[in-house]
C-alpha cells in the first residue's frame, strides 16, 4: 500500500509485490498492540460516582498541593502494555490495485471480479467512514483488524500451515 506501513515477508516494505497483486485465499497473521488506555483500564482505578463533573473514569486526586509534581507511582493514562498480541489464522480474500497506478493513470477496475465484470473501484459511493477514498494498494482481510483507521499493521506468513477446512477453501468474490 505505498507508504501506509503495511510490512511482511512477500510484501516489501515500500507495498505489495505484484507476484500477490489479485491473488486471494492466502492465509496470514497480523500483529498490533494494545494502544492508549484510560486509568481504570490500565491500573484498576476504581470508577468516582455517576454524577462526578468532568468525566468519571479518572483518578480523584494525583497529587498534594507540594511537593509541586506528579509522583512517580500515581496512575495515569498512557500506552497499555508492552507486547504486540499476534492474532492467527487470516484469510486475505482480495490483493488489490489502487486507482493511481505508478504511471499516474487512473484505473477504477480494482473491484471487478469473474461474477461481476463492471469496472468500478473499492471504494463505496461517499467513500469510507473515518477513512475517505482507497487510492493506493489495498488488502481485503476477513475479520478484524486490530487498531484505529490508517494505522499501520504487520502481516507475516502463517507460523503453522493451517489444517482446517476453512482456512483451504478458496475464495471466490461475487460482489
Amino acid at each position: 500500500m505505498g507508504s501506509s506501513g503495511i510490512n511482511a515477508e512477500y510484501m516489501g516494505s515500500s507495498g505489495i509485490n505484484a507476484e500477490y497483486m489479485g491473488s486471494s485465499g492466502i492465509n496470514a497473521e497480523y500483529m498490533g498492540g494494545r494502544g492508549t488506555e484510560g486509568v481504570v483500564t490500565r491500573w484498576g482505578v476504581t470508577r468516582l460516582p455517576r454524577k462526578t463533573h468532568r468525566g468519571l473514569r479518572k483518578v480523584a486526586c494525583i497529587g498534594s498541593w507540594h511537593p509541586a509534581r506528579v509522583a512517580y507511582s500515581v496512575a495515569r493514562v498512557g500506552q497499555y502494555g508492552y507486547h504486540h498480541r499476534t492474532e492467527l489464522r487470516k484469510k486475505i480474500y482480495m490483493v488489490g490495485d489502487g486507482v493511481v497506478g505508478e504511471d499516474g493513470k487512473k484505473n477504477y477496475k480494482s473491484a471487478t471480479t469473474e461474477h461481476d465484470l463492471t469496472e468500478k473501484s473499492i471504494t463505496p459511493m461517499g467513500g469510507f467512514p473515518h477513512y475517505g477514498e482507497v487510492l493506493q494498494d489495498f488488502l481485503m482481510v476477513k475479520g478484524s483488524v486490530p487498531g484505529c483507521k490508517k494505522r499501520p499493521i504487520t502481516l507475516r506468513k502463517p507460523l503453522h500451515t493451517p489444517t482446517t477446512t476453512a482456512a483451504k477453501e478458496e475464495v471466490k468474490l461475487k460482489f
